[in-house]
């Protein structure tokens, strides 16, 4: 079939004729807006700059549309008209006869002044647009054009067609809902002058990683196919559709359906998710008055009330003008006040509800001077509403012994007055503690957050050194205070015995006690191999220092995040480089530290009598704890891969592996599976996953349903580091699957010294607006920057409105 053979009634270039004559005056449109009506029509214009025979794509591209406006329910069907005359833009009467206009065209300057001004005139009367690959070239000089196709292909776009992956990240726009996650086709793939992502809103990237973009590669970041409402109507553009085969296949035609279906106005879709403009970050808080904890503490994590209050904590840390004991010899070394803070947003006051004294104001320093403990955890009762109970995660100071530097940690519940917004200290009720060692810093954890069904889940550091492994795994077990070893994280996460390094999971009780819910990862009576004990609280094992955890109370998936050691680069004798990891746990498990990191990539094992000398790489599959450390059990479960770890060099590092499973470690012959990800300094800072269903009705300021399903990955610092949201497979995310698509969010939360730089804590509210905890620029105390944060969408909702509608309300 060839253009010139259209079905009858088709404009062509032949029968141009049979329009009525253009009127030269008319640049404006002289219909009612918005253009088309009841009777939908779709006009296709396949002009060219170029002179000769008809591009077979065309010929393929007019043929598949024809097949999609008879296709489909009665109520999604269009006629199909076709022209290479741009003289049809100049005639207002007829061009507003169509719902929308595909530009198949092979590009070029296309239309004179005058067609382009009708063009423009025929958008904003609400009319609809559709480019499809080429039509990205046409009117080069235009900068209104460059606006409605959303960018420009680079001169150095390839021009071969390559198979390669196509990323669907909207799950919603009728365009992509039905498409594969992964969607795998051979077309050509243009490369932008400039990247359109956050001006226009991307429904699907290209993943350059699985075809030669060439020279003029976009990097991870490559949309290929967007929307937008643009000057008064909609615009969506794809970047495929270069090749014949592309129009014989099915997913590609149901692509083309939906943006047409949205640009003639038949059904909604959201085009504005991902448009930077659309959303607004203000600072809530004030700076502390002088000398004062008033409106923010060192912050440390927050949580939201069904009511729309937000209660967010201080580590222990003072305002850095606040004197600092770090005499052992002293009572009060390291005392500080874990501050509870409530923002009202109804007032848009903040009370300082209540302060434990914690053993956490110490900062600065070697080793033995610095300190991560205080109130690191809040979460609210599941009935909060109705009881204002509210869990603390902390370290008292009172339980602190000087002589043996060992504290307390533990989880406990207190009652907050609803009407006063003040935490009664004296109602605690003590759920849980444990012993942890306070001779030497680090890693405490702290996150907590509830399932569907009422358990409470509690993060917990491996309450580790630094130190005494070069960076590497942290399994020296020489050096201890007066007994008990602070180096060697085989005696706290990797001990079934120990609740350090671990995701706990507990069922709170009305009482003030707790029960253990089946499924968790030993049930405390395992006795095997010569007395080895577990702890039944253990949901996960193998954790570093995991700040941050969330359940996703849809699907009670548990999301968390945690810090890798420090080795900046990986090592053929010790192991890989620091690995900072996030999972999505489906079920309990061992995540691997000190053993093994990332997708089960082994460290080297050191022991007594000499640590310095390496010993054989551990079986990730089958490891043992051969601490002398240990007081849990040798044989421990296998470790399960993670989906997202990263490292200086960049996401998800692999090495080539011997016949062992062992990893080559050279950092030459790595490879990296989420070139969206780099550190560098690093500290991983898991966020929620978004569900509209769970936002209060009638909000204004909701994110849109674009975001719902998606998991919000970030990290406390603001240069190379992730701040993303992240798509998941849910057939291959409990093995380590990587995430199959990935969304910037640094327009969106703004990074830099004035925006929120440092990453402390994230979570939605009720109102769908995302709150964040900005640290501040000092470490161990609260200063000027430190503050919550909200970020509220802005944009309205999908387009068209309603009564716009070619056929009803959809």
């Amino acid at each position: 079939m060839t253009a010139g053979l259209v079905t009858a009634g088709l404009l062509s270039g032949s029968s141009a004729g049979a329009l009525p004559a253009p009127d030269p005056s008319l640049t404006t449109m002289s219909v009612k807006s918005p253009p088309g009506g009841a009777n939908v029509r779709v006009l296709i214009f396949h002009g060219s700059a170029a002179p000769g025979d008809e591009s077979p794509v065309v010929n393929a591209g007019i043929e598949a549309i024809e097949r999609i406006g008879l296709t489909g329910p009665t109520d999604q069907r269009f006629k199909v008209e076709a022209t290479d005359d741009a003289s049809v833009f100049t005639n207002g009467t007829r061009l507003g006869r169509f719902n929308a206009v595909v530009f198949l065209t092979g590009g070029g300057d296309v239309l004179d002044a005058e067609q382009e001004a009708g063009l423009e005139a025929y958008m904003e009367a609400g009319g609809g647009f559709v480019g499809i690959h080429d039509a990205a070239r046409a009117e080069p000089y235009s900068s209104w054009f460059t606006g409605l196709v959303g960018a420009r292909p680079a001169a150095s776009s390839p021009t071969s067609a390559q198979r390669a992956t196509v990323e669907v990240g909207d799950r919603l726009h009728p365009a992509t809902k039905d498409l594969p996650v992964t969607w795998k086709r051979p077309d050509k793939w243009p490369n932008w002058v400039k990247n359109p992502s956050g001006d226009v809103h991307t429904v699907a990237r290209v993943r350059e990683s699985t075809y030669q973009p060439g020279t003029g590669a976009n990097g991870w970041d490559h949309p290929i196919s967007w929307c937008r409402d643009y000057d008064g109507g909609r615009s969506f553009y794809t970047g495929m559709g270069g090749t014949v085969s592309s129009y014989d296949e099915t997913d590609f035609r149901t692509h083309l359906r939906g943006a047409l279906l949205w640009t003639t106005r038949l059904v909604q879709a959201d085009c504005k998710a991902t448009v930077n403009g659309n959303y607004k970050a203000e600072r809530l808080t004030r700076p502390n008055q002088a000398g004062q904890n008033d409106q923010i503490g060192e912050p440390h994590g927050l949580v939201a009330a069904p009511d729309g209050r937000v209660l967010y904590i201080g580590r222990g840390g003072a305002d850095s003008s606040q004197p600092v004991v770090t005499d052992w010899n002293n009572p009060d070394i390291g005392k500080g006040k874990g501050e509870v803070h409530v923002y009202d947003p109804r007032t848009g006051q903040v009370t300082l509800a209540g302060a434990l004294s914690v053993f956490g104001n110490k900062g600065g320093g070697d080793e033995f001077v610095k300190v991560e403990e205080g109130l690191l955890g809040i979460e609210l009762d599941p009935r909060f509403d109705q009881n204002g109970w509210v869990y603390l995660h902390y370290t008292p100071h009172a339980q602190i012994n000087r002589d043996t530097r060992m504290a307390e940690r533990r989880v406990s519940r207190f009652t907050l007055d609803l009407a006063t917004n003040k935490l009664d200290l004296g109602s605690e009720k003590v759920l849980l503690k444990w012993p942890v060692q306070i001779h030497s810093c680090c890693h405490s954890g702290g996150g907590m957050t509830w399932d569907s069904k009422g358990n409470l889940y509690i993060a917990t550091g491996d309450n580790n050194s630094s130190r005494f492994s070069d960076g590497y795994s942290g399994n020296n077990p020489e050096p201890n205070y007066k007994g008990v070893s602070y180096a060697d994280a085989r005696r706290t996460a990797g001990n079934t015995n120990n609740l350090n390094g671990k995701i706990l999971r507990i069922h709170p009780e009305p009482d003030g006690t707790y029960t253990l819910p089946d499924g968790n990862l030993f049930t405390g009576r395992e006795t095997a191999e010569g007395g080895g004990k577990t702890r039944g609280e253990i949901y996960v094992m193998g954790v570093r220092n995991p700040a941050r955890i969330f359940v996703d109370k849809a699907t009670d998936v548990l999301y968390a995040g945690w810090v890798g050691p420090d080795a900046s680069t990986p090592s053929t004798v010790w192991g890989p480089a620091k690995y900072d990891t996030f999972a999505a746990i489906t079920e309990a498990s061992n995540r691997g530290w000190p053993y093994c990191m990332g997708n089960k990539q082994p460290y080297r094992d050191r022991n007594l009598p000499d640590p310095t000398k390496p010993l054989g790489w551990y079986d990730c599959d089958h490891p043992k704890n051969e601490s002398p450390n240990n007081d849990g059990l040798v044989n421990l479960p296998p470790v399960t891969g993670n989906n997202i770890w990263y490292s200086p060099q960049g996401g998800a590092p692999d090495f080539p592996r011997d016949a062992n499973g062992v990893p080559s470690y050279k950092q030459e012959e790595a490879t990296y599976g989420l070139p969206w990800l780099k550190g560098g300094g690093q500290a991983a800072m898991n966020g929620p996953v978004y569900r509209i269903g769970d936002v209060s009705a009638g909000s204004t300021v909701k994110w849109p349903a674009y975001w719902d399903g998606k998991w919000f990955v970030g990290d406390f610092y603001d240069a190379d580091q992730p701040r993303n949201a992240v798509l998941m497979d849910p057939k291959t995310q409990a093995d380590g699957g990587l995430p199959v698509h990935s969304e910037s969010l640094k327009k969106i939360v703004p990074i830099g010294n004035d925006g929120i730089k440092n990453l402390m804590d994230w979570k939605f509210g009720p109102d769908g607006a995302l709150y964040v905890l900005d640290y501040g620029r000092g470490f161990f105390t609260s200063d000027a920057k430190s503050a919550l944060w909200r970020v509220t969408y802005t944009g309205g909702g999908p387009t068209p409105a309603a009564d716009q509608l070619a056929r009803g309300s959809k």
